[in-house]
Parts: structure tokens; C-alpha cells; sequence
């Protein structure tokens, strides 16, 4: 067994700048840039706390809140939330910023799952969290709850 580590050991910040790149037609970004971004982050939270390659395994729940314009700030925070045996859930929180105005808001969030791999490059053991606050403690047993319902969910489609 593994030596439990902090959720700390994984906390992950990212900040972008939205660019003509990344933008559609109306001058918001495209999703996929966001999702882009929530994937990166994620990683790297991942493999912060199992101090392995991670890869993406599955990609929950994305939820887009408001549009973000070209120009405007995004600040990705992730975090492990769970550890299994080899595979970890990632919450992922993603707040805009206008920068002429200072004004911040939630603008997507998003859970995924990643499994930690070995120098084989197979699924290798990753050590268990240990939460040390009160809203640490909720987010792993809400993880928790979601980690069953994704194995009920496997389980009936049979894989």
C-alpha cells in the first residue's frame, strides 16, 4: 500500500488568454478549446499526485455555464478529488476574468478520470488522497459516489 498524500500535492492552476484562435464566429471560444484546457490542467494534477504519466481515461461531465469572449482571462484550478487502485477523478473548476472590468465568473466545470501508468506503460498503483479540509472530505465522497455510478454505468453496457 501507498503512502496517502494531500490533495495539496495535486492542486494545479492554469491561466489563458482567449486569442482570435480560439474563437467561433460570434467571439467566444469554442468549446473544445476550453475542454483543451481542462484536459491539460487535469493531467497535470493527475500526475502531480501519482508522480507518474497519467493518461484520460474518461471525461464525466462538462458543463459550459457562460460564454467567454476573445480577449477575456480563464483560470483553470484542478485538484484530485479521488484515488481508486491505478486511476484518479479530477475536478476541474474554470472561472473567466474581463479584464477591463475585474469581473470573474464560473464559467465551466468538469470531472475526468485518468489512470497512472508505469515505465511498462501499463496501468501502474497510485497512492490514495488524504483530504485535510472539510471541503476536501466532501468532494471525495461526492467523487466516490460518482466512481459507482461509472462502474454501474460500464458494468451495463459491458465493458
Amino acid at each position: 500500500m501507498l503512502n496517502a498524500r494531500p490533495v495539496s500535492v495535486s492542486k494545479t492552476t492554469m491561466t489563458e488568454i482567449v486569442l482570435p484562435i480560439h474563437t467561433n464566429a460570434l467571439g467566444t471560444v469554442f468549446g473544445g478549446t476550453i475542454s483543451s484546457w481542462i484536459d491539460i490542467c487535469a493531467a497535470i494534477a493527475a500526475q502531480r499526485h501519482c508522480r507518474h504519466t497519467a493518461v484520460t481515461a474518461s471525461f464525466d461531465a462538462l458543463n459550459f455555464v457562460k460564454p467567454v469572449m476573445q480577449g477575456w482571462v480563464v483560470n483553470l484550478r484542478a485538484s484530485v478529488n479521488f484515488a481508486a487502485k491505478t486511476s484518479m477523478e479530477v475536478g476541474v473548476r474554470v472561472d473567466a476574468e474581463n479584464p477591463q472590468t475585474g469581473e470573474t465568473f464560473h464559467t465551466a466545470s468538469a470531472y475526468l478520470t485518468f489512470v497512472a501508468l508505469g515505465a511498462d506503460k501499463k496501468p501502474t498503483l497510485v497512492p490514495p488522497i488524504l483530504p485535510e479540509t472539510p471541503d476536501e472530505v466532501r468532494r471525495l465522497q461526492a467523487a466516490e459516489k460518482r466512481r459507482a455510478q461509472r462502474l454501474a454505468l460500464r458494468q451495463s453496457i459491458g465493458k
